[in-house]
């Protein structure tokens, strides 16, 4: 299978390519490197340079490779620069991964693994924080992760989409 892992220079997104490569999947890894390493890309993968706000580059991405299902962990992640610039957030977060989405139904893609995160819950209201926990984000970060699942809901009853959502704690430790 052609697995599409953005954000795949990523601290969790070089993991996850790594082992999608070990299970005998073909990787191609998108990301831009601002938050990413090129070092952490899996020598296994095909890697390009390019950002999820460029519809253009999803486009060629789509048509050279095709992608048969994506792992989306590109984002704007450091949660205290999501009170101060909150417009980066949206832009990447929501706004790239709307041009991902689309990416995908132009291109016959219907299969999306999301990484979310626990900041959708906000302030914990009990201990431990379950699944159906209420949500209500307290940052920019968290508001974005909740409000992609939130599309791709919308975009899996009008076109098919499956999707899923890993909403985590902590990635390491």
């Amino acid at each position: 299978m052609n697995v599409l892992v953005t954000g795949g220079a990523g601290y969790v997104g070089s993991v996850v390519a790594d082992e999608l490569a070990r299970s005998g999947h073909h990787i191609i890894i998108i990301d831009n490197l601002q938050q990413g390493h090129k070092q952490s890309i899996s020598g296994n993968a095909d890697f390009v340079l390019a950002d999820i706000c460029d519809a253009g580059a999803l486009d060629t991405i789509f048509q050279r490779f095709r992608i048969d299902a994506v792992m989306h962990m590109a984002a704007e992640t450091i949660v205290e620069y999501s009170t101060t610039d909150p417009r980066r957030y949206f832009h990447t977060n929501i706004i790239g991964g709307i041009n991902l989405l689309d990416a995908m139904l132009r291109h016959n893609v219907n299969r999306i693994v999301f990484s979310s995160s626990a900041a959708v819950y906000g302030e914990p209201q009990t201990a431990p924080i379950e699944e159906n926990h209420p949500k209500n984000p307290i940052n920019s970060y968290g508001l974005t992760k909740l409000q992609f699942e939130q599309i791709m809901g919308w975009y899996g009853r009008a076109y098919g989409l499956r999707h899923i959502s890993f909403r985590y704690f902590n990635a390491a430790g």
